[in-house]
Order: C-alpha cells, then sequence, then structure tokens
C-alpha cells in the first residue's frame, strides 16, 4: 500500500445478510464492522460458508444487505437505488471470478475494448493487456490460450476502465501452482501501479502473504484481522 494512503474506501457497519431458502434461513453475514482503505491488498480468508463471498458481492454492489450500511467514499450504497447502484458498479468496480467469462467469438484485445468502449477514462486493450503481460497475445481467441492467459485477460479486461477497486473470488481456483502464481503477479501489479484497492477471496492460506491486511471469516463474522509487515510479490512466497 502506498504510504501515507490511510483514507477509508469502504466502511461497512453492521452488516446483515439473510438468505430465506424456503423453510430455511441462512445468515451469511452477522453484523460485520469493517474498513477497507484506499490502495491496499486485502485477503479474505475462511471456510466455504463464512461469508465471505457475500460480503464482496455486497461491497460490488451486486447484492444488498439484509441489514447495515456499506459506505463507498462516503455515499452509503444501501441507498443510492438501482440506478445509480449501476453506474456505481460500471464506474468504479472491477470483478474477476474463477471462471474467465470471456467470449469465445473474440479475441483477446476485443473481449477487453467491451469494458473499454462504455468506460469514461480507460486504458487502451493494449494497454490493460500489456500491464497484465499479454501484450503479444492480444489478437488470440481464448481458445488459443491457456488457463492462465484466459484469466489474465479477465483481470485486463476488469482493470481497463481504471476501476477504483477490483474484487476477485478465487481468482486462482481453476489453476494450478504455478500459473496461479502468475495470474497473482498480474494483480499485485494491478494494485501496485494504479493504486487499486485489491480484495482477493481465496481458499489457499499461502496467500495471505501478499496482503497488506489478511480478514478471517468464520460463520458470517470477522474472527480476526492480521497485517503484514512487508508484503511478499508471488515469487517470493513458499508454495
Amino acid at each position: 500500500m502506498a504510504e501515507g494512503v490511510q483514507q477509508p474506501a469502504f466502511r461497512v457497519e453492521g452488516l446483515t445478510k439473510v438468505y430465506d431458502m424456503g423453510e430455511v434461513q441462512v445468515q451469511a453475514l452477522r453484523g460485520v464492522d469493517l474498513e477497507l482503505m484506499e490502495g491496499e491488498f486485502v485477503v479474505l480468508l475462511g471456510p466455504s460458508g463464512s461469508g465471505k463471498s457475500t460480503l464482496v458481492n455486497i461491497l460490488g454492489g451486486l447484492d444488498s444487505p439484509t441489514a447495515g450500511h456499506v459506505y463507498f467514499r462516503g455515499d452509503d450504497l444501501t441507498l443510492v437505488g438501482d440506478r445509480n447502484l449501476t453506474l456505481y458498479r460500471r464506474n468504479h468496480v472491477g470483478f474477476v471470478f474463477q471462471f474467465y467469462n470471456l467470449i469465445p467469438s473474440l479475441t483477446a484485445r476485443e473481449n477487453v475494448a467491451l469494458v473499454t468502449e462504455i468506460s469514461p477514462d480507460p486504458l487502451s486493450p493494449e494497454e490493460a493487456l500489456a500491464l497484465v503481460g499479454l501484450g503479444e497475445r492480444i489478437n488470440h481467441f481464448p481458445a488459443q490460450l491457456s488457463g492462465g492467459e484466459q484469466q489474465r485477460v479477465a483481470i485486463a479486461r476488469a482493470v481497463a476502465k481504471r476501476p477504483d477497486v477490483l474484487l476477485c473470488d478465487e481468482p486462482t481456483g481453476a489453476l494450478d501452482i504455478t500459473t496461479g502464481v502468475v495470474v497473482l503477479e498480474a494483480l499485485d501489479r494491478v494494485n501496485r501501479e494504479l493504486g487499486t484497492l485489491t480484495v482477493v477471496i481465496t481458499h489457499n492460506a499461502a496467500i495471505r502473504e501478499l496482503a497488506d491486511r489478511v480478514i478471517y471469516f468464520a460463520d458470517g463474522r470477522i474472527s480476526r484481522i492480521t497485517r503484514n509487515e512487508r508484503r511478499l510479490k508471488p515469487s517470493e512466497v513458499s508454495w
């Protein structure tokens, strides 16, 4: 995280999410309080069902809480309405998921251009792909790319609009360790060079060493938060 950057991008207060599953209610979040700072790299760790993905979906405006508030740079996302929530997602948030969701009939450049054509101040597709180390692969179709390369195209697509926040749900979950390291290097570079607040959900505990802070979840609550004195680079981590 850049020195002197201490302003919270997100402030979460009393965040609760209950899903109605027929006759059963599932409490995914139980009164979470949290601040996420501008420009930091945060890893969320915890077992499946502990609330990590629910939190990230609410931060990204993909889901709404049952109770509580989410403030993004002072604006309460729980009060802005559907249209403004759509604009928030479009202008401020990039998403990276476990599965790449690329359009098979489009080249890497064209997949990234889908985002840059509707963004107010985008990187060019070429710049975004160069940032993730795919400058030589811009004219290849997804079927001509490895899984790791496809995930890096997905990262390029997410960061091409210069989002303030990059939310990643198991971005290396479908990849082997060697390929996963390359993908994590792309995320690390985006965070360091663009100053993008980067939040990564993972089951791989080794990834915590890449973070400024590690937030541990259990049963819909934050169980503890730790801070790394020094962030390791992906190539320095013992996998």
